[in-house]
């Protein structure tokens, strides 16, 4: 077990990480609901004390550890909003089949229904996680490349709920033909909310 005295940056940072990192693995095998406190702490060398005294809650530990996944992504400027599209599509899509937060989504939207500090942890990442879509449709709504009656946030709804769906429900490929379809539809004139 790492050792229970006040520690200095270095090495309570590498408690932290080695906490984390347990963390991680242990909800990406088993979900949200089969975290062990006591199983991290085997693992990690660190004590349930030392884990106590960074993290108050089981509950806290779970929040920060699901509020780290994913990780910021850069917002690009292709110079249209298709190639803007299509760059983050196919970057989410690459994500959701190798990231191992990926699996770990499902258990925190459940979850989500019954504790309201994970509700509000989901709410601030799937915000995170969608703010570089939102940059790149906003700019393009100035631009003007949006369709008419088109909301940056409909058409965001639309081409990662479409994703998403592949990703935790039809369980189809999320390949590099699927990515260009989801863009090629959203682009067409009239599609999804042109013509409301």
């Amino acid at each position: 077990m790492v050792e229970e005295g006040v520690k200095t940056g270095g090495r309570t940072e590498r408690s932290k990480a080695a906490v984390l990192a347990e963390t991680y693995r242990q909800l990406s095998r088993s979900g949200l609901a089969n975290v062990s406190i006591d199983e991290i702490s085997r693992v990690s060398g660190v004590s349930k004390t030392t884990i106590y005294r960074h993290w108050p809650s089981r509950s806290a530990l779970l929040i920060d550890a699901c509020s780290r996944l994913g990780g910021n992504v850069a917002v690009p400027d292709t110079g249209s909003f298709r190639g803007d599209l299509h760059t983050l599509l196919t970057g989410l899509a690459e994500q959701l089949r190798a990231a191992s937060w990926s699996a770990v989504i499902p258990s925190i939207a459940d979850a989500a229904e019954r504790d309201p500090e994970v509700s509000a942890m989901q709410a601030a990442w799937q915000k995170a996680l969608m703010a570089p879509f939102d940059t790149a449709a906003e700019r393009a709504k100035a631009r003007g490349e949006l369709p008419a009656g088109c909301e940056p946030a409909d058409m965001i709804a639309m081409t990662v709920g479409a994703l998403f769906y592949r990703r935790w429900f039809s369980r189809e490929a999320l390949d590099a033909r699927f990515v260009d379809a989801v863009v090629n539809q959203a682009m067409t004139p009239g599609a999804f909310f042109g013509r409301l």
